[in-house]
Parts: C-alpha cells; sequence; structure tokens
C-alpha cells in the first residue's frame, strides 16, 4: 500500500527556502506555527504532543505494583493457623495424661473392692454368698472393660502424639517459610523504594528545568519568526515561487490521501473476500462433522435409508441386518430437523415406509422415529437434504411469465382414488391456482388461509412427482406431474406467489 511519508512536508518546504537564499539556515526544517497579537507579541504558542508515560504515572505504577508485592505476604496467616492446631495438640496431650492418671485409679480402687468382697466371701453363707459371688463376677468384668478402654486410649493417645509431631514440623517449616518470603520481600521493597527516590529525582529535576526550557523555547521561536521576516523583505519577489510550492505540496498531499483511500479500498474488499471464504468453508467443515457424527450413529442402527437425500428422490427405510425386526410390525413416523438438532418438526401424515423429499425439507436433516414392541429406534439422513440440479434456473425461467402451466393428472379427490386418467392443466398464477382440463374448469381458488400445497406424503412409487392441493376445505386434490423437476417448481412458485400476497403456503400441520 502507498504511503505518504512526513519527511515530504520537510523536503518541499526546504527546497523552497533554498530556492530564495542559500546563505539562511534555520536551528529547525519547518516554520513553527504560531499567533501574533499586536505589536508582534508571540500571544498562543503550539503545543507539542507528548510521547510515553509521564514521571508521575510511572511512580504511581510502581505505587500500585508495592502494593500488590505487599499483600503476597499472606503466609504469616498460615504460620499462625500451625500454631493454633499445635496448641489444641499439646492441650489432647495433657487430657490424655489426665485419662491415664484416671485409669491407674480406678484398677486400684476395682481391686481393693474384689481384694473386699473375697474377705467378705469367706465369712458369708447361703445366699449372701451368692449375691457376693455375683458382685465379685461383676467387679472383674469391669476390670476387663478398663482394660479395653486402656487400649484404646493408648491407640488414641498414639495418634494424637503423631498429630502432635506433624503440626511441630509442619508450624517450624511454616515459620521458615515466613522468614524467607519475608527476606524477599525486604530485597524487593528495598529496591523498589530505591526506584522511587530516583523517579522522584528525577520528576524534582524535570520540575525545575521545566521554565528554563519554556523560556528558552520561547527566546528560539521568536529568534526564527525575527529571521523569517528578515527573509521576507530582503526577498519579495519570492512570493509567488513559495505560493507555487506551498499549491504543490498540498496538491501531492491530496494525491496522496487518494491514494492511500484506494489502497484502504481494496484491502477492505480483500478482506471481506476472505472473510466470506471463511465462512463458506467452515459451514462446509461444520456440514461435513455434523454427516460424519450422523454416520457413525446410523452405523450402529438397525436400519437405513434407500436413495439419495435430494429433491426429486424417494427415501425408503430398510433393514440393515435379518436379525432387524420386521417392519411391516412397526409404526413409523417421519420428522424435519434442524442442522443444528434444536428444532424437531413432526411431518403430518408421514408415517409409510417411504417418504418423497419437498422444497420445504432443503437444508434440512430428515429423521425417522420406528417403534417396535415399545423400543424406539432413530434412522438419521447423513447430512441435509439438497436441492435438485438446475432446479433454480429453471424456476427463474417460469418467474419471467404471468403465470405457469403444467401437466397433471388427477391421482385422488377427496381421498377417494379418481377413475379418469386424463391429462389436466395445473395453472399456477401470482394471484391464484387454477385445475382446469381444456375449457373446463375443475377448481379455481385465489391463495387463502385455508389452502394448503405440499409433496405427497405416501409411499408410492409416484409420490416424488405428486403434490396435495387442498384448494379449500372439503375439496383436495393428488396431482401427479410428468417429472420431479415439474411438481417441486410447482410448489415452489406457488409459495412464492402466495407470500407476496400474505399467505403461507403449506401442508397440513407444518410450521413455516
Amino acid at each position: 500500500m502507498t504511503k505518504i511519508s512526513p519527511e515530504i512536508e520537510e523536503d518541499v518546504q526546504a527546497e523552497s527556502l533554498l530556492s530564495v537564499s542559500a546563505d539562511v539556515s534555520f536551528s529547525s526544517n519547518c516554520f513553527p506555527k504560531y499567533k501574533l497579537g499586536p505589536d508582534n507579541q508571540i500571544v498562543e504558542e503550539s503545543k507539542e504532543d507528548s510521547k510515553g508515560l509521564s514521571l508521575k504515572e510511572v511512580v504511581e505504577k510502581e505505587t500500585v505494583q508495592l502494593s500488590e508485592q505487599h499483600k503476597r505476604l499472606s503466609v504469616r496467616d498460615l504460620a499462625s493457623k500451625f500454631d493454633k492446631n499445635l496448641t489444641a495438640a499439646a492441650k489432647l496431650a495433657d487430657e490424655a495424661k489426665l485419662r491415664d492418671v484416671a485409669s491407674l485409679e480406678g484398677h486400684v480402687l476395682l481391686k481393693k473392692l474384689r481384694d473386699a468382697l473375697e474377705a467378705l466371701r469367706g465369712r458369708m453363707a447361703g445366699r449372701t454368698k451368692e449375691d457376693v459371688e455375683k458382685a465379685i463376677s461383676l467387679v472383674e468384668a469391669l476390670a476387663v472393660k478398663l482394660t479395653q478402654n486402656e487400649g484404646e486410649l493408648i491407640q488414641e493417645k498414639f495418634e494424637v502424639k503423631k498429630l502432635a509431631n506433624f503440626l511441630k514440623q509442619a508450624s517450624e517449616d511454616a515459620k521458615k517459610l515466613v522468614s524467607q518470603e519475608k527476606s524477599f520481600a525486604c530485597a524487593e521493597i528495598e529496591s523498589a523504594r530505591a526506584v522511587v527516590q530516583r523517579f522522584g529525582e528525577a520528576l524534582e529535576e524535570e520540575e525545575k528545568n521545566s521554565p528554563k526550557s519554556k523560556t528558552q523555547d520561547v527566546e528560539r521561536l521568536v529568534d526564527e519568526i525575527q529571521e523569517a521576516r528578515r527573509i521576507k523583505r530582503l526577498h519579495q519577489p519570492s512570493k509567488n515561487i513559495v505560493a507555487s510550492a506551498g499549491l504543490a505540496f498540498k496538491w501531492i498531499s491530496f494525491s496522496g490521501l487518494e491514494l492511500q483511500v484506494m489502497d484502504m479500498e481494496h484491502e477492505l474488499h480483500a478482506l471481506r473476500t476472505q472473510i466470506r471464504e471463511k465462512s463458506v468453508l467452515s459451514l462446509k467443515i461444520q456440514k461435513e462433522l455434523a454427516m460424519n457424527k450422523r454416520a457413525e450413529e446410523n452405523k450402529s442402527c438397525l436400519y437405513v435409508f434407500d436413495g439419495s437425500e435430494a429433491l426429486g428422490s424417494h427415501l425408503r427405510i430398510r433393514p440393515r441386518s435379518d436379525t432387524a425386526p420386521s417392519l411391516s410390525k412397526c409404526s413409523i413416523q417421519w420428522y424435519r430437523v434442524s442442522l443444528d438438532g434444536s428444532q424437531k418438526e413432526i411431518i403430518s401424515g408421514a408415517s409409510k415406509l417411504a417418504y418423497a423429499p419437498e422444497p420445504l425439507d432443503v437444508g434440512r436433516v430428515l429423521q425417522a422415529d420406528i417403534l417396535s414392541n415399545g423400543q424406539k429406534i432413530t434412522v438419521t439422513s447423513a447430512g441435509p437434504i439438497e436441492s435438485a440440479a438446475g432446479l433454480g434456473s429453471y424456476i427463474e425461467t417460469l418467474l419471467r411469465k404471468s403465470s405457469s402451466e403444467f401437466n397433471v393428472v388427477i391421482s385422488q379427490m377427496n381421498g377417494q382414488d379418481y377413475s379418469s386418467h386424463s391429462n389436466h392443466c395445473f395453472n399456477v398464477g401470482k394471484l391464484r391456482i387454477k385445475l382446469c382440463r381444456g375449457w373446463i374448469t375443475k377448481s379455481r381458488e385465489i391463495y387463502h388461509t385455508s389452502m394448503q400445497l405440499c409433496g405427497v406424503r405416501g409411499d408410492g412409487n409416484a409420490a416424488a412427482k405428486s403434490l396435495f392441493w387442498q384448494a379449500r376445505k372439503g375439496l383436495s386434490y393428488v396431482l401427479t406431474f410428468e417429472s420431479e423437476k415439474e411438481r417441486n417448481a410447482a410448489i415452489m412458485i406457488a409459495r412464492k406467489h402466495a407470500l407476496d400476497c400474505n399467505i403461507m403456503l403449506a401442508g397440513p400441520d407444518d410450521r413455516v
């Protein structure tokens, strides 16, 4: 892309000035921007764009970093928690010692009580002696239970001692970690303080030197203005040359801007083209991934679709293996599903083994649910239904006419087989649809809300060439066309004209 460098301005101005006088020298390569008041006094000075961060902003940034470093010193809290746990372990150890003393006293008391009862048993006789023996047996049982409690107490004491040692070691490790972090933090704080002090000194020095630099800039600007005026007085005839050089510079700048705009437009066009190509490629990849996923799911299915997944075809369900249940004993329902699977629409009346896709199915996935012995088996097409080749151009040709005529045969009328198989004319106009035979009109209806038009949803051999047309309530036809392309074109043209009349033309229970 062509760019106009800011150095052109400096070259043009330098050349224009050199052509006036070769003895003149300037402190800068371009005239300064200024405004003059009365008595040639400078009223307003140009402001230079500041680049980069100021020293104050740098100091604020360093202060924020110091506060963040201070927040990291939270290891001291961890050490305090370890100290608290160590204190709790010490209390548990003291309680264990008290339990040892109590247990020892209990053994002594039980031994004294047993000795007293033994002495008493020697002096007693009869029933009283039996009671004393029972008391002795109870004392012995208490001694056994006390021994068991002592064993449990010893085990608990061991666990407490182990926990205390662990907490003590952890507390020592935490203290070491605190000391290390503290030393690291102190070193970082000292280095940060040195940086802040250095920046503060630099800031103070800049504040001291700023008035001097401003004064020097003003003096230099005044000198340049006086020098320029002197040159203007000495070389008054060169005014036209300077003006022409300025106009030439403006024309070059304008041309450069036009070139920049043209280059940017070309780049934007190229970017849009690339984005469009990437979008198409992404959609294609998503479509292939969805097809691969459905193909993997269908591999484990007991049934599969036969036929091309496009308009004009005839899809039929067939078993994948001999072990699959017989389809004659199964109930079937066809659905049209969106590509992402978020919308699933039932196809009313499509409950046979075969189904012929219609224009409303283009871009969607067909799915059939098979119910057998209370088990549902789902069969899905490998990809979305595609349009027929050459159908779009054929429809565009027909839409150039005021109406389109097709040769049809009436297969059914009001759900009953039609006896005559003579040819009829199916005329699709912009405002109405007419079915006639020669001069005899069988039905002529304008587009209205009770009219329905869709592909036949049966499993006959001519389903791909047939459509269902409900002219009005109580009057319906099944018409068979000469080819699949004419049938699909008639459906699409009729829906286009109906939509122009604000009527949605579809099949029974279809959501459009």
